[in-house]
């Protein structure tokens, strides 16, 4: 099991800036709670600023009610956080200005597919063949239906109302960013030890074309999950992003996009992953037990902590003091 107690020793230097940010679609568990308490303890640890942000932009989904319990799991946890929380809900506009950042920049193209003719395309391409590539997270490579569709037919299709997403041209981002670097390498710097190779602090050569032309703006957001982490981070000067390993593979796409976007790079820390009894990691949608219910039945904050793999209690200089009170940005 990693021990994220020695883990804070790797980044040292300025005062860190970690956060944490959840999406209320449903109540925290187990695992969120270990990725806010190893942000959190980091923090502390090194004298920095812990964050709080509501990845909210899934309006559908997304309620105030998970919103509040998720704000109230965290400070029963004893974690502490600076005032405002961030809600993505709020700042729809600075993701549509950093897509059309990359709209001008010409490494983006609208894609008008639905997910029945991109799954047809993959099929038939696999078919009689040694089956179709597929991205980090397992899903087939998006068969670029559109990529070289004129942009006066595009034009026409979007002003008739037809939606469409915004897709990244992966070839054409990699040789602009490799542009932008003066033909240095594209790299993140690792602190955690999530990867068990044994190594501190390194240097990761980043490998965003493995992701294809992915989308950056959904039919129905101003932005995915990928265009919206990198705006927010740098919105809100995160300078040591802490995760699940879950995500390690999207930091190079993450690197890619801040480069594009002329976004300062911050540090990465991946963390373990909880696991439930199936071997599977916990989740929401596998239906995980809830802090919530766990506290209903006794459990304590030092409990918690102990049953994730943290010691009782956090060590380090003190937390900055902080309002739990329903935020304001």
């Amino acid at each position: 099991m990693e021990d994220e107690a020695r883990a804070g020793a790797a980044v040292g230097g300025d005062a860190i800036v970690t956060r944490f940010a959840p999406s209320p679609n449903g109540d925290l568990h187990l695992g969120h709670a270990l990725s806010a308490m190893v942000g959190h303890d980091l923090a502390r640890r090194a004298g920095g600023r812990f964050l709080v942000r509501i990845e909210d932009i899934d309006l559908a989904r997304c309620h105030e009610r998970f919103t509040a319990s998720i704000l109230d799991d965290l400070a029963w946890l004893g974690i502490a956080w600076e005032q405002p929380v961030l809600h993505q809900s709020r700042h729809f506009a600075d993701y549509r200005a950093a897509a059309r950042r990359l709209q001008l920049l010409g490494v983006v193209y609208p894609c008008f597919a639905t997910r029945g003719e991109i799954a047809a395309t993959v099929r038939a391409g696999a078919v009689g063949g040694s089956g179709w590539t597929s991205d980090p997270d397992g899903a087939p490579l998006y068969p670029g239906l559109y990529r070289e569709l004129q942009p006066e037919a595009a034009a026409r299709r979007m002003a008739s109302g037809e939606p469409y997403a915004l897709r990244l041209d992966m070839a054409k981002a990699v040789q602009l960013a490799r542009d932008m670097l003066g033909g240095r390498a594209l790299t993140f710097v690792e602190t955690g030890s999530a990867l068990g190779d044994g190594q501190g602090e390194r240097i990761v050569a980043a490998d965003p074309a493995r992701w294809g032309d992915v989308v950056v703006v959904r039919k129905e957001f101003p932005a995915s999950y990928h265009l919206a982490v990198v705006v927010d981070d740098a919105r809100q000067g995160v300078t040591l992003v802490t995760r699940g390993i879950d995500l390690y593979e999207a930091t190079g796409l993450h690197r890619l996009l801040q480069v594009l976007l002329g976004l300062p790079e911050p540090r990465y820390h991946h963390h373990r992953l909880l696991h439930g009894a199936d071997g599977r990691k916990l989740s929401k949608s596998l239906g995980a037990a809830s802090l919530k219910s766990m506290r209903s039945e006794g459990l304590t904050a030092a409990e918690a902590r102990q049953r994730v793999g943290l010691p009782a209690v956090a060590s380090g200089p003190g937390a900055r003091k902080s309002r739990h009170e329903s935020p304001r940005e």
